[in-house]
């Protein structure tokens, strides 16, 4: 395989382990000059302490001195003399290559040949009879060794009287060497074993990390995650398997309304969120949270069988969710003034036919009783005491929309005499109440529902109350949450959450003045306070 197509881990371990390598033979390398040199000067350093040794025992002294005091003898009066024993015996003893012994003239008393006993020694022995020492390596007449001299002094004075040279064959020096070569060896490969296998881990987990994704992908994985994450109009939020926020962009901050850092724990995001977290469902839902309508998804993400997590999505709804309302209330509206057109033509028809039969006296009786009713008063009673007509257009369609429910919508307290400000989120209060009320009283023959209407300077007060079964006692003021609702179908959940968001932006607020059992219809009663959405001086 060339090396540029293998992949990133393979080359992270064939690098390991060159490094590994280069390092070891190098400090083995290092180690074993450093071990050879070490062995020699311990060579050295034994010679030496063998020849101290030979040169203070007295029987070599006295046999140095009387040899060096008398004239030469043969070698083979030597061969049996006390030095010769004395030596030959520290030679068997230490293991040396020689133990030699000379008196003050150079020549030998001691010698491993005895052939060679009376003869000058080979090399020079001026220094030790000066009184020094010498450690070296040379090679003499029994082949090359490490070699000490030390002088031989006389008993009882400081008068050197002849030499000892003691030498460690360099075959054994290379022995000690080979031996701590090889127990450095043994560790260095062993080092090797385990840098080898620790590098195999070391890719293997860097391989888990990024779940086989080589680093010219994870480039273009940082691209693709900078601009999906922060080029859509999305919120999008990553939560690990362990429930905590891997990345998130800043849309999904602003429609949370909460800042989101990776690490942070969803346990304390709202409950529709963490039932998305908990639970993938790739069909958006629709939720309330503080002010905003939003559509979430969430998404299980998997990578080679491996679950990585979950992706939320967050599109923000709320604008659309308000526009959808009011088109919804124009419609409704519009459905009355065509129900209105095609009353006003039947009136029109009949006032025609009592004027052309010459009834002029019943027709006149005919109009002044229609301008005592008005155009809607026969729609909801009372309802001329709202002053605005877009409300007034309003409370009649969602009043006829009851009707085809079987649900009579009828107005307690009314006083508003301003103009809407701001129709929008009155209708989208009003509406989501009211169709709430008429969709808790389906399929019941006496329904009511009942709609109250305060001015108080610029605030609206909304009640509406209803003669249904209530608000179950477990839920209480739950039911404004996003997805909480008292349908057996379990739909909904929606539009309650979207009255108290409406109210809360306006400073006002949502509430349920009583669950059941309680006042004239003794079903649900939610009063709304909605701040600024009337004019100021109205009549």
């Amino acid at each position: 395989m060339h090396p540029r197509r293998w992949s990133f881990t393979t080359q992270t371990l064939a690098v390991l382990v060159l490094l590994v390598a280069v390092v070891l033979v190098v400090a083995f390398g290092g180690s074993a000059w450093v071990l050879q040199r070490q062995v020699e000067q311990d060579a050295g350093r034994l010679a030496l302490a063998i020849a101290r040794s030979v040169a203070e025992d007295d029987v070599v002294r006295a046999g140095a001195e009387a040899a060096s005091d008398a004239d030469p003898v043969p070698g083979s009066q030597l061969a049996d003399g006390p030095v010769q024993l004395a030596a030959e015996d520290a030679r068997l003893r230490t293991g040396a290559l020689f133990v030699v012994v000379t008196d003050d003239r150079g020549l030998r008393i001691a010698h491993p040949v005895p052939d060679r006993l009376g003869e000058e020694v080979s090399s020079d022995p001026s220094v030790p009879l000066a009184g020094g020492e010498v450690v070296e390596e040379d090679t003499g007449t029994l082949g090359p060794a490490a070699r000490a001299k030390v002088p031989v002094r006389a008993p009882g004075s400081d008068r050197v009287v002849g030499e000892v040279s003691v030498g460690v064959a360099v075959s054994e020096v290379d022995r000690l060497a080979r031996e701590a070569t090889l127990l450095a060896g043994g560790t260095a490969a062993l080092a090797l074993l385990g840098g080898v296998a620790g590098a195999v881990l070391l890719t293997r987990r860097l391989r888990r990390l990024t779940h086989g994704v080589e680093p010219e992908e994870l480039g273009g994985l940082l691209q693709g995650h900078e601009a999906v994450l922060h080029g859509i109009g999305d919120g999008v939020v990553a939560v690990g398997p362990d429930g905590r926020v891997v990345l998130a962009n800043e849309e999904a901050a602003r429609l949370l309304g909460r800042p989101v850092q990776p690490g942070d724990a969803t346990a304390d995001w709202p409950f529709a969120l963490r039932a998305l977290a908990a639970e993938p469902d790739p069909v958006p839902r629709l939720t309330v949270l503080g002010d905003r309508a939003l559509l979430c998804s969430s998404r299980r993400v998997e990578r080679e069988g491996r679950a990585l997590g979950v992706v939320l999505t967050l599109r923000d709804r709320t604008d659309v969710e308000l526009l959808t309302r009011q088109l919804d209330a124009v419609a409704e509206a519009g459905t009355v003034l065509r129900a209105q057109r095609h009353e006003f033509a039947n009136r029109l028809h009949l006032v025609s036919g009592l004027l052309d039969s010459g009834a002029a006296d019943e027709a006149g009786e005919y109009v002044h009783t229609l301008l005592g009713t008005g155009p809607l008063g026969t729609a909801v009673e009372g309802l001329d005491a709202v002053a605005d007509p877009y409300l007034q257009a309003f409370v009649a369609a969602k009043a006829a929309h009851a009707r085809e429910g079987g649900v009579q919508l009828r107005l307690g307290g009314v006083s508003v005499r301003s103009r809407l400000a701001d129709p929008v989120d009155v209708t989208t209060v009003l509406g989501n109440l009211v169709d709430n009320a008429v969709t808790a009283l389906a399929g019941r023959p006496d329904g009511v529902v009942e709609l109250d209407l305060v001015a108080d300077g610029g605030t609206l007060v909304v009640a509406v109350a209803d003669n249904g079964p209530g608000v179950p006692a477990d839920l209480g003021d739950r039911v404004f949450e996003p997805g909480v609702t008292t349908r057996a179908s379990g739909e909904g959940g929606i539009g309650l959450g979207l009255v108290r968001q409406v109210a809360r932006a306006r400073g006002g607020e949502a509430r349920l003045a009583s669950a059941g059992g309680d006042g004239e219809l003794g079903g649900a009663v939610f009063v709304v306070e909605l701040p600024g959405v009337l004019e100021e001086g109205g009549a």
